[in-house]
């Protein structure tokens, strides 16, 4: 959206000017077309009154579009003052203009500036109002509890198997064997007869007689 609307009031009154300056034997006064109501009554309908019907549409175009937030700025009121005070001067001045057709256009223009004046500052009025309200609003919630991050070991669990956990359910339970001690040597069985100790090298002849 542009920073300056353009002034919808400019419309008839330029018009009008076109009419009085370009075209000097054109007169307001006379009925363009004469329309038959349904009472039976026919309604003449001249230039001027289709000029002040345009400026009416208009001006209410104008209130509606002022009343939008943000629709229309400092520049926008400042050309409508400038047009109303255009028309006036030449109301005052020039004689062509001093008829009742251009004095209710340049009243229209007067209640454009004065309407789009007053919604600027009740819309300001609304602004200042509500922003206290939204304060204490705020103020008045608390704010909920942010959850804890819960932290996750990133390293994984050793994967366990089938097979491993069959295997170890499978496997005997046997004891460990125990080691031997080389410097422990067992005895030697004992045999009653001293001759046939194991060890002794002397052996006795089967002919020899006993002792």
């Amino acid at each position: 959206m542009s920073m300056v609307g353009f002034p919808l009031l400019l419309v008839p009154l330029a018009i009008y000017n076109i009419i009085v300056w370009l075209m000097p034997g054109v007169s307001l006064a006379e009925p363009i077309v004469k329309l038959t109501l349904m009472s039976g009554a026919e309604w003449p309908l001249t230039l001027s009154d289709m000029l002040l019907t345009l400026g009416i549409l208009l001006l209410l175009l104008e209130v509606i579009k002022g009343a939008r937030p943000g629709a229309k700025y400092l520049t926008d009121h400042l050309l409508s003052l400038i047009i109303f005070g255009g028309a006036v001067a030449e109301f005052l001045l020039w004689p062509r203009f001093a008829n009742s057709t251009y004095f209710l256009l340049a009243l229209l223009s007067l209640v454009d500036f004065l309407s789009g004046i007053a919604l600027r500052a009740r819309r300001g009025t609304e602004l200042a109002s509500t922003a206290p309200q939204a304060a204490r609003r705020s103020a008045s919630i608390t704010p909920e509890p942010k959850p804890q991050p819960q932290f996750v070991d990133p390293s994984p669990a050793p994967p366990v198997t089938a097979a491993a956990s069959v295997a170890e359910s499978v496997r005997p339970h046997h004891p460990a064997p125990q080691p031997v001690d080389p410097d422990v040597t067992a005895p030697s069985p004992e045999v009653p007869s001293p001759e046939l100790q194991p060890g002794n090298g002397s052996t006795r002849s089967p002919d020899a007689p006993p002792r």
